[in-house]
């Protein structure tokens, strides 16, 4: 399969057309990419019929760009940018599995550490992991609100090539992407600060920069990520040699008013991907012996806050 080395021409397919799949859907579209976003029925009539609105800090455009419910929209996809909510995983990728043609790069722009070897698992799906630093959010059907960062972090050990193609893509969408020598380290860390930010902010209806600025609530972050270092050392994870909590607060401070995604779906009465972040640290943690009654303490509170949303 021939595919253009710039992303004008290139055919994209966006799994999952949320805030995320929005945001860099609309961003390579913008770049001249033939862009399909595969979404729920109010936000695919809206963009059919005002195009995709993005209400950006640097820009506010309308994008024209197809939308359309079904997922064998695919298979005619270049690249496919998976954007399902975690607990979708398994059964996006079977949705999507029979319709690929041969040659299509697939790359997860999901949260959690899990999701690459879930679509393995569940569909045979050989995905590239990236990890997404981006503020944004859909205020209304057809319409993703940018109000931070946009950038991807992205590697393959086996698959150099494909994943310094996808990002001379992005790149050419003016979407930084970094490729990392060691992309589990990268996927641990966006998990722990994951963990240290979203429930947190969820519970409180708190944005991340009031969340930094107020020490007593910062306490219980710091407690929160040091148990998930804790679990990632303990699973052999190599993590950069920075202070991740000093990182945190930084990237809480930078986003300021932006709200977690975990809050976004709370206020919205939809079922959060707490599972793959505060659960996982849980689950892992019992399973190698390090404790985390923290994150426990609110992965329980989000499981029950769900409950009474249902």
């Amino acid at each position: 399969m021939s595919v253009p080395t710039e992303p004008s021409g290139l055919r994209v397919a966006v799994m999952g057309a949320g805030a995320v799949g929005c945001y860099f859907g609309g961003m390579l579209g913008r770049a001249g990419a033939e862009v399909t976003l595969i979404g729920r029925p109010a936000h695919v009539e809206a963009i059919r019929r005002d195009g995709l609105r993005m209400d950006s800090v640097h820009f506010q455009e309308s994008v024209r760009i197809s939308a359309v419910t079904s997922a064998d929209a695919v298979r005619h996809a270049d690249l496919i940018l998976f954007c399902v909510k975690t607990l979708d995983t398994a059964q996006a990728a079977r949705d999507i599995a029979p319709h690929l043609q041969p040659g299509v790069i697939i790359v997860s722009l999901q949260n959690g550490v899990e999701n690459v070897e879930e679509m393995h698992a569940a569909a045979g799906l050989e995905a590239i992991p990236a990890v997404v630093y981006v503020a944004a959010s859909m205020p209304a059907a057809g319409v993703v609100k940018h109000a931070g960062r946009g950038d991807l972090v992205i590697g393959h050990a086996s698959r150099q090539e494909d994943v310094a193609r996808v990002a001379r893509w992005f790149s050419g969408a003016a979407v930084p992407c970094r490729i990392s020598e060691n992309i589990e380290a990268d996927l641990w860390t966006k998990l722990i600060w994951n963990c240290a930010g979203n429930a947190v902010t969820a519970l409180a209806r708190a944005s991340y920069g009031q969340t930094a600025r107020n020490d007593l609530a910062w306490e219980m972050v710091t407690a929160v990520a040091q148990e998930a270092i804790a679990v990632a050392r303990a699973a052999g994870v190599v993590l950069p040699p920075m202070d991740l909590i000093a990182g945190a607060r930084k990237l809480a401070m930078d986003l300021g008013d932006a709200t977690s995604s975990t809050s976004q779906d709370v206020r919205r009465g939809k079922r959060t991907e707490i599972d793959a972040l505060n659960g996982v640290i849980v689950r892992r943690g019992k399973q190698l012996g390090v404790p985390t009654p923290v994150n426990h303490t609110l992965y329980a509170l989000v499981k029950l806050l769900e409950e009474s949303l249902s």
